[in-house]
């Protein structure tokens, strides 16, 4: 289990990382959508400091369960 907690830990790291950049990208941009795309993007972000909000130690199932379709998600406004 501690495994699978490292790897989902490394894992999210990754893509916040990567949505960070995005983020970044974005705001260097003069594209007419590009608020819209940063707003997009920290509502991702801010999903996950939300399910995280209790440090990587009081990670429970259901919430790992929440970080692994965070991942996934490609069109997280579906939900």
């Amino acid at each position: 289990m501690a495994n699978e907690m490292t790897e989902l830990k490394l894992r999210v790291e990754a893509k916040r990382k990567e949505l960070e950049a995005q983020i970044a990208r974005f705001r260097a941009d003069s594209a007419e959508n590009a608020n819209e795309v940063i707003e997009a993007l920290q509502k991702r972000l801010n999903s996950l400091e939300g399910d995280l909000k209790h440090g990587w130690d009081n990670v429970s199932d259901g919430v790992a369960s929440r970080l692994n379709r965070w991942l996934s998600d490609k069109d997280p406004d579906k939900h």
